[in-house]
């Protein structure tokens, strides 16, 4: 898959540093969904879905959901359909982005499944995370290039340059692979009807993350101190009322001291964040049979682990011994196979079937 280059190979040489195009990454590879498909898919409310335009008018996009009769015909030339997160809906396209679980999961997004006519694209642009471009059907004209000016063109719908500067040229047949760096331009255009699945990857920005885990922080920390209130009983009669008393700038550094005294609580509000469930994402309630053997997650279930806790879709667990080896297994694996549902405590198999009532996991064996 990555050209003969073993993981730490490729992590070292070219992950965040330069691309990477590998020949037949996926031999005899086949799209994962005819276009019909595809488009049904497009027309649902709960995906996320694009469609994009260029013709003569200039370029046009438009959001989802959209129904057959939105789309142009497949043989008018110059349009685009994008729908993100297919993994979520389809198994094949779960297991497709788990190929890639060389790379922690804490990172990865989803997969997006590009559906264009014949010279259909977006236009150059750069992503601002990693990418794996892998074509699936037809063919595709990439042009790459390290882009200095970093200008878009105005009156545009999409992030488009104003100036690409193509280096490098490539044509990617079915199975044909090409990996992209953060900020690395690129311009993909379809030769005939194609498919062309992104495997993208996550980059919270800092300050966006920051703010994130201190909401949380102090949610948690408002469940815990929601009774004490500021109080000044020794205050003395003031001759500057426009000034802060000093009293309540201490109560103010400690309700900050107090949220933060936890020394594990940025880890679990990361936890939680990274493995909240994307708005568009709901679970349906199952059933656990009467003798159940092994453990799946769903492919909507994000979870994740550190030393002290098991996280899943914006939940944290504390988590120690056995079972939370176990537990750690099942975030790595997706899956839990009989020998190791064995071993589980009751507490962990009651926790497991709570997961499995909720749909966040589906239990295997006999019928309920």
């Amino acid at each position: 898959m990555l050209g003969g280059l073993s993981p730490a190979q490729f992590m070292k040489r070219h992950w965040q540093k330069k691309p990477l195009l590998v020949r037949n990454a996926f031999p005899e590879f086949r799209p994962l969904m005819p276009p019909v498909e595809l488009f049904a898919l497009a027309a649902r409310d709960e995906v996320e879905s694009r469609l994009v335009v260029h013709d003569a008018k200039g370029w046009r996009m438009r959001r989802g959901p959209l129904p057959r009769r939105a789309l142009p015909p497949r043989k008018q030339p110059g349009w685009t359909l994008l729908v993100q997160g297919v993994d979520l809906h389809d198994p094949g396209a779960h297991a497709l982005l788990h190929a890639f679980s060389f790379l922690p999961a804490a990172r990865l997004d989803d997969l997006m499944i590009s559906f264009a006519s014949d010279q259909g694209g977006v236009g150059p642009h750069f992503d601002s995370y990693d990418v794996f471009l892998l074509q699936a059907q037809g063919q595709r004209r990439w042009r790459i290039g390290r882009q200095a000016d970093l200008g878009l063109q105005e009156g545009v719908p999409l992030k488009i340059l104003a100036r690409f500067e193509a280096e490098e040229e490539y044509v990617l047949d079915p199975g044909d692979m090409l990996y992209l760096p953060p900020g690395y331009a690129h311009d993909g255009v379809a030769i005939g009807e194609c498919q062309t699945y992104s495997i993208g990857f996550r980059a919270p920005a800092q300050a966006e993350l920051g703010r994130e885990l201190l909401q949380r922080i102090a949610d948690e920390a408002a469940e815990e101190g929601a009774g004490r209130l500021y109080a000044d009983p020794a205050q003395p009669p003031t001759d500057a009322p426009g000034a802060i008393p000093a009293g309540l700038a201490r109560f103010a550094q400690q309700s900050v001291d107090a949220a933060l005294k936890d020394p594990l609580a940025v880890a679990r509000a990361l936890g939680a964040y990274l493995t909240e469930p994307k708005a568009n994402v709901w679970f349906e309630t199952g059933r656990v049979p009467r003798r159940w053997t092994g453990v799946v997650l769903d492919p909507r279930t994000r979870m994740l682990h550190d030393e002290r806790h098991v996280f899943i879709n914006g939940e944290a667990w504390r988590a120690g011994g056995r079972d939370a080896a176990l537990m750690r297994g099942l975030a790595d694996r997706r899956r839990l196979e009989p020998r190791e549902l064995a071993r589980a405590s009751d507490a962990a198999r009651s926790l497991l079937q709570s997961w499995c009532e909720a749909g966040w996991a589906h239990a295997q064996g006999e019928p309920a």
